[in-house]
């Protein structure tokens, strides 16, 4: 597994390294530790722009030394430049299959994570992405929380593999959540209720035989993989036909679960069964009180 870190001199960053460093991944993964220095109008001196490339140059520096200490290979990169094309352009180069970021960032010289960087990292990354945040993980446990959220779309697939394909600390639980929308014609859902109850009650069915095949789905896949962590997992279920928008009901299930990581799809069902399109993924991604994963399949050249 190729993971790139994308990194900064904010806290935020340093909360994804120690994240980083504390989980286990795949045998014979690498690491790449980037940071952008981002040009400003305001750097009126070459000493104030060489300060900053020196900041970025002990981030990177410190982070590779740390993650080389485990014994996976590590390269390291620093770049001045628009920081969302740097990090974008980096991960199509290299390959990667993760970008993990930290949850924002804070620096004045070296942010890279803030408004619309977030957004296009998200986007339009060509792999997976992770955003981690800060005081997510209980540290009274040594198991993983992790909510899958599922729609039973070939993203949400993606997801559930992504999952089983790592290994996890003994106990971690898995909760697979599916809440698949509920979609009236325009001009039924107009009516009051009690004029076509009929069908509402019919419409009501059919979403939730989706979410509950969505869920099988999802639980076929993690029970099939065959990894060494597989039998410490703890599976539970948990189906919402929406009685409010999707992302709502993924972000209170994670808070009142006590999520540690929320893992979904990038993208989920189109028409009628449309889930997890585009705005609700990175909805969820960027106000989560938890880390997240947006799965993707890498783009390979």
């Amino acid at each position: 597994m190729k993971i790139l870190l994308a990194m900064d001199t904010s806290s935020a960053s340093q909360v994804a390294l120690e994240e980083v460093l504390a989980r286990s991944w795949p045998a014979d993964s690498s690491f790449d530790v980037v940071s952008v220095v981002e040009p400003s109008h305001m750097w009126t001196t070459s000493e104030v722009a060489q300060e900053a490339a020196g900041q970025a140059e002990q981030v990177v520096e410190a982070a590779t030394g740390k993650l080389g200490a485990k014994g996976d290979p590590v390269t390291c990169a620093t770049f001045s430049g628009d920081p969302k094309t740097v990090i974008l352009d980096r991960a199509r180069s290299t390959g990667a299959d993760l970008l993990i970021v930290g949850s924002h960032g804070v620096s004045a010289i070296a942010r890279f994570l803030l408004g619309n960087v977030a957004a296009a990292v998200l986007r339009y990354a060509p792999c997976s992405v992770e955003v981690v945040r800060a005081g997510a993980r209980n540290p009274g446990r040594d198991y993983m929380k992790v909510l899958l959220a599922t729609d039973g779309s070939a993203c949400s697939e993606r997801a559930a593999r992504s999952i089983v394909e790592r290994p996890w600390p003994s106990g971690t639980e898995i909760r697979v959540l599916s809440a698949v929308e509920l979609v009236l014609p325009a001009t039924r859902a107009l009516l009051p209720p009690f004029i076509d109850s009929a069908f509402i009650e019919s419409a009501q069915g059919e979403a939730m035989k989706r979410s509950q095949d969505a869920i099988a789905q999802a639980r076929q896949i993690l029970a099939r993989q065959v990894l060494s962590s597989a039998s410490e997992l703890n599976v539970s279920e948990s189906v919402s036909v929406l009685l409010k928008p999707p992302k709502e009901i993924i972000l209170d299930e994670a808070g009142e679960w006590g999520a540690d990581l929320i893992v979904l799809g990038s993208h989920g069902r189109h028409g009628v069964d449309r889930f997890l399109l585009g705005s609700v993924s990175e909805a969820v991604a960027m106000h989560a009180g938890c880390s997240v994963e947006l799965i993707r399949e890498p783009a390979r050249t």
